[in-house]
């Protein structure tokens, strides 16, 4: 008897809660970001003069970032931009697939891959040219999805999930060869000496001639048993190669015997965050000068001597993106939707300004969060391509809001700047143009 009088209590209980109206606890509501180890209550933003170098024409942009060392400084783009036109590459965002290859410039032609291995070609004023699928004869086009791009010397060399990379004659599409990487390679590849560097999930680097797609190395890193959708692309460093690995792991290795010179890691996480338990590098690392740039998922973002490995600085922001570095400043999208700029030198934060963070606010509703790509310095401004349907504009000095572009179908990968012309691809697999 008393079990069940138990039993119809608490039945009773359930029933009357399903029918009262959701209350919310009274108290302070604080923003998920606050008590992170930097929050912008401990940072008093600065605005702290820049020389930055002159704006310069890039007619190409053939990596992420720019170029294999993944430094583009200050290219030229003018002011008041402007929509000149639109195309579509294909797939775009979906439940299983994502689309994780920027888009890459040379030679007069725009490069992309969508989200199911479709590489298109376009003129710069938008006129389709060429498209090759990349799915294998023994796979479905849904069976994977990532990979990213490079061109350089008029080839085109292309990373896929399914565990290849490909060599496309840059003015026809034609295959020049395929190479099996034995594993997923979502990350883009990068191409210097003759030589094209690429990393596997399964943390293996790869160097391999780009004429025959002949394997001349292999150097190994820490596995790791999560990642992100794309991943870091490897950098030159003068006579080194950085590997980026899933782990953390930054491998350098000597270019031409792929002998290991040096191992790094950008350690450490943001605390009580889910999200810390990603290792991964999300940022490629950048090459200025003797040091070498890079931040992880997981809140923190490091600066390491390019010849030795030696840790310089670390900040407590980790970056979603390449950094950008020009003037003595760092510039990052950190981990937590906020645009900071770093002093260079030290790590130390002189600005950061909040980016739009839940997709919906209200307390009860707040699951996901806006997604946001860059910072590219062009013209004189830190550009910000949202998926929220916006391309913000920022003071690199100030991190004040210059302006607001609309960005229909919202941002999926980080802006590029080639020619005096921005490209951008969005979330529905469309490639647009502005000027």
């Amino acid at each position: 008897m008393i079990r069940s009088l138990t039993a119809a209590a608490l039945a009773a209980i359930v029933l009357q809660a399903c029918g009262e109206r959701e209350v919310l606890l009274p108290g302070e509501r604080l923003d998920i970001r606050s008590g992170a180890p930097t929050t912008l209550d401990d940072v008093v933003n600065r605005a702290v003069p820049l020389s930055l170098p002159p704006a310069r024409v890039n007619a190409d942009w053939t990596h992420p970032n720019g170029g294999p060392t993944h430094a583009v400084s200050h290219p030229a783009l003018d002011r008041g931009l402007q929509p000149v036109w639109s195309v579509a590459i294909g797939d775009g965002n979906g439940r299983k697939h994502r689309l994780t290859a920027d888009p890459v410039v040379a030679g007069g032609r725009v490069f992309t891959l969508d989200s199911r291995a479709l590489v298109s070609a376009f003129t710069t004023s938008g006129a389709p040219l060429w498209t090759r699928d990349l799915t294998p004869e023994a796979d479905r086009s849904d069976d994977a999805s990532g990979g990213g791009v490079a061109v350089t010397g008029g080839s085109v060399f292309v990373t896929t999930g399914f565990g290849e990379i490909t060599a496309l004659d840059a003015a026809t599409g034609e295959v020049r060869w395929v190479q099996d990487l034995q594993s997923a390679a979502t990350a883009a590849p990068t191409v210097s000496n003759g030589v094209v560097y690429v990393v596997s999930r399964n943390a293996v680097g790869w160097a391999i001639d780009v004429n025959t797609g002949r394997i001349l190395w292999q150097v190994l890193g820490a596995p790791s048993d999560s990642g992100i959708a794309g991943g870091a692309a490897p950098a030159v460093a003068g006579p080194l190669v950085l590997f980026p690995m899933s782990s953390g792991q930054l491998v350098s290795a000597v270019a031409g015997p792929g002998t290991r010179a040096w191992v790094a890691s950008v350690a450490g996480e943001r605390q009580d965050r889910a999200f810390s338990g990603i290792s991964d590098l999300s940022g490629d690392p950048v090459v200025v000068g003797d040091r070498v740039y890079a931040g992880n998922h997981s809140g923190r973002a490091a600066a390491f001597d390019a010849t030795t490995g030696e840790t310089i600085w670390q900040a407590e922001e980790g970056a979603l993106s390449p950094v950008w570095v020009s003037g003595g400043a760092v510039f990052l999208i950190s981990d937590e939707n906020r645009l900071v700029r770093l002093d260079a030198a030290t790590g130390e934060t002189v600005w950061a300004v909040n980016l739009p963070f839940f997709t919906r606010e209200r307390l009860n509703r707040r699951k996901g969060t806006f997604a946001h790509f860059g910072p590219v310095l062009a013209g004189g401004r830190l550009i910000v391509a949202s998926d929220d349907g916006q391309m913000r504009e920022y003071d690199p000095v100030t991190g004040d809001l210059i302006t607001a572009t609309a960005l229909p179908g919202g941002a999926a990968r980080n802006p590029v700047v080639a020619g005096g012309t921005l490209y951008l691809v969005t979330e529905r697999g469309t490639l647009h143009a502005f000027r």
